[in-house]
């Protein structure tokens, strides 16, 4: 990367800067990978946040077949984080994984869980596990709210058998020819997926991001507190592809014993820690083990470090210096925060980030963990949180008495509860991939480049002002 006739006089933010397109041979957006290769496996550069209200099961399994890596939070007991990663495992890497109800749940559970949109739906099955159809989501919105769902079961159960959508195309080209939106996936009379048309049609353009027995990969963070060795190794017996040692300030001595102490233990996979922002962090984090670090003090929706502490960087800058850092180590960085845009997806890779860790951008999603609801206007959104605010403190510290969980939550920081609201247009974490990748596609045939490293190369990176940035913004409106 290079600055485009300037130099910067002061740290620099997504928002300060912009892309400067260059001769191009580069004819298709697909022509193009966007595989990080920092030792994860991803062939898409997008990371889901280690945040309880952002990377559940469901959300990991579902960016990893699309080739990304979601990161289980470190709050889960550690039983439940074992039970989430083999849950992960266990998911089809051909089809989606299914929202499976009992036909005596209500249409307003139902719609807790999947909104009543286009190309979704859900799978009834009776208590001992036997299929006994599908409803199409559109569906749901016509229906009482206390309705039964073996109820709205009427006609022919439509179905896809597996052996006859061998592969994604012929899945594509089987439900075009029946003209279906949604449908469950069986093998010999058992459900193992549902496909829509549209997930059908992604699995020719994505490449999942898979361990090498062919499972979907997962990541699962801890802390560097307590018993980390038996910890990582519990995670790495569940299968676990990637570790990382979490926490809000990643310079400290604390996190340096607590990485060497892993590093130690020989698992075998890719150690990423964090978070930090300067090159002496960097050099640090890497001399105790580390293959991938965290970069990012601050720049998160829910994350109120900066004004409460002053403590932190903007993040172009802060990328741009550990990246540096890391290819100099053999290493690499994971772009932790402040992305708002699939252009700050392209700008955070154009600094030197082999991936973008995303947060609440995805907590907004139908695959995040906890339920729909509806605001005021009748907008569905899910809840998210900080992760040192007070909400998440307590989730954290839930087992200690009275007296130490209050010392623990006296001095939590960061917003408890937000709002994040469904796109209707995007209600999906695959909908969002699609968007991302194919605005970041495009950013590297701006720049003729084919690959990320070739990208990071050949970016040219201006310097703008604020009305600049205005600039770019699309118009809801007519002015």
């Amino acid at each position: 990367m290079e600055f485009y006739r300037t130099a910067p006089s002061h740290d620099l933010t997504y928002s300060d800067v912009f892309l400067v397109p260059s001769r191009s041979a580069i004819t298709s957006r697909l022509d193009v990978s966007l595989a990080p290769n920092d030792g994860t496996g991803a062939t898409i550069p997008i990371v889901a946040a280690n945040m309880n209200s952002v990377t559940g099961p469901r959300l990991a399994a579902s960016l990893a077949r699309r080739g990304g890596l979601g990161v289980l939070p470190q709050d889960m007991p550690l039983q439940q984080l074992d039970a989430a990663i083999r849950w992960v495992k266990a998911q089809s890497v051909r089809f989606d994984t299914p929202f499976l109800f009992s036909p005596d749940a209500t249409v307003s559970e139902a719609l807790r869980q999947v909104p009543a949109a286009a190309g979704h739906g859900i799978l009834v099955q009776d208590d001992g596990g036997a299929y006994r159809g599908c409803i199409q989501a559109a569906r749901l919105a016509t229906a009482p709210s206390d309705a039964r769902l073996g109820d709205l079961l009427h006609g022919e159960l439509t179905a896809l058998d597996a052996d006859d959508v061998d592969t994604a195309r012929r899945a594509f080209d089987v439900m075009a020819a029946a003209e279906l939106d949604f449908a469950p996936v069986l093998h010999h009379g058992v459900v193992v997926g549902t496909l829509s048309r549209t997930s059908a049609l992604r699995s020719t353009i994505y490449q999942p991001n898979v361990d090498g027995s062919g499972r979907l990969a997962v990541a699962a963070a801890i802390g560097i507190n307590g018993d980390v060795a038996a910890k990582a190794q519990a995670l790495a017996a569940a299968g676990v592809d990637v570790l990382v040692l979490d926490t809000a300030h990643g310079h400290q001595d604390g996190m340096l014993r607590a990485l060497a102490t892993v590093s130690g233990l020989g698992l075998g996979i890719p150690l990423v820690a964090g978070n930090v922002v300067t090159a002496d962090a960097v050099a640090d984090l890497v001399g105790a083990g580390a293959s991938i670090i965290k970069v990012g003090v601050g720049p998160g929706a829910m994350c109120t470090t900066r004004m409460m502490t002053a403590v932190g960087r903007p993040q172009f800058s802060a990328v741009l210096e550990t990246a540096e850092a890391t290819r100099e180590l053999g290493a690499h960085v994971w772009a932790d925060g402040g992305v708002r845009y699939p252009r700050d997806v392209a700008l955070a890779l154009a600094a030197g980030a082999a991936s973008v860790m995303i947060g609440s951008w995805f907590a907004g999603t139908i695959e995040a963990p906890g339920q729909l609801a509806t605001d005021a206007a009748g907008r569905l959104y899910k809840e998210s949180w900080g992760m040192a605010s007070t909400k998440a403190v307590k989730e954290r510290f839930e087992r200690l008495d009275a007296y130490e969980l209050a010392r623990k939550t006296l001095f939590a920081e960061g917003i408890s509860s937000s709002k994040i609201f469904l796109d209707p247009q995007r209600p999906s974490l695959e909908d969002l991939l699609d968007m991302i990748t194919s605005g970041v596609r495009s950013s590297f045939t701006y720049a003729g480049a084919r690959t990320v490293t070739e990208f990071q190369q050949l970016a040219r990176v201006g310097i703008q002002s604020a009305a600049g940035y205005e600039e770019g913004k699309a118009l809801p409106v007519s002015w």
